[in-house]
């Protein structure tokens, strides 16, 4: 587990890095109720679990971005192990996550096929102890990626869609590059310069940091 992420006060967030993608699986909790999500369990749950043992709350839910392996591999068995629900992605990944064990066969990742208890979609909200993350659906790096969005913390959990000095991949067969940077451009960076996000490879950033110098949102 990398160092503990500092978003305000009361929202508390740690990475975990999993599978040979080195995703980024994220441990949000509210750091007053104790109670908490998990967004992104690609795989490697031994890691997942001893980071929760450290940081010590209680798991709610596990949230999906998107439905790419190494997002979601590990989601079902881990459903199964604490006994929570998924939330997420939107319903256009379904196609992703029926074949995760073929993406998984694919790369040697264990991994089982799963379905959300609930999907998410434009305008829905779901919840994080007492904090509230509104969502935004993001096509492009996959049909039905997921951003959310906590406005009172300026903070965002943004998946494959944004990354420091990058964007998602869109070369897939599904992928779709100008509707990405439309997503990015009409739905997150208008928010404004206060705004920080985890996403999920590498470092964070700010929405300000990637307006001003992302080369692929240049122009």
């Amino acid at each position: 587990m990398s160092d503990t992420q500092k978003p305000p006060v009361g929202l508390k967030a740690a990475i975990v890095q999993v599978t040979p993608f080195q995703q980024n699986c994220s441990l949000i909790w509210d750091d007053v109720t104790k109670k908490g999500a998990i967004i992104d369990p690609g795989g490697d749950l031994d890691h997942i679990e001893h980071a929760l043992q450290q940081v010590k709350f209680t798991v709610e839910k596990i949230i999906l971005t998107h439905g790419h392996i190494d997002h979601a591999g590990g989601a079902k068995e881990l459903k199964e192990k604490l006994g929570v629900t998924i939330e997420g992605p939107h319903f256009a990944d379904k196609f992703l996550l029926e074949n995760l064990e073929k993406q998984g066969a694919s790369y040697g990742i264990p991994a089982q096929n799963v379905t959300p208890d609930r999907w998410l979609a434009e305008g829905d909200q779901v919840t994080i102890g007492r904090f509230i993350f509104d969502i935004r659906h993001c096509p492009g790096h996959s049909p039905g990626s997921v951003v959310l969005l906590n406005d009172a913390q300026k903070f965002a959990i943004v998946g494959d869609v944004l990354f420091r000095g990058s964007i998602g991949r869109t070369d897939f067969p599904y992928g779709d590059h100008d509707a990405l940077i439309s997503a990015i451009k009409t739905k997150l960076l208008p928010l404004g310069d206060a705004w920080s996000f985890i996403c999920g490879h590498g470092p964070g950033s700010t929405f300000a940091m990637e307006q001003r110098t992302n080369p692929y949102l240049q122009g």
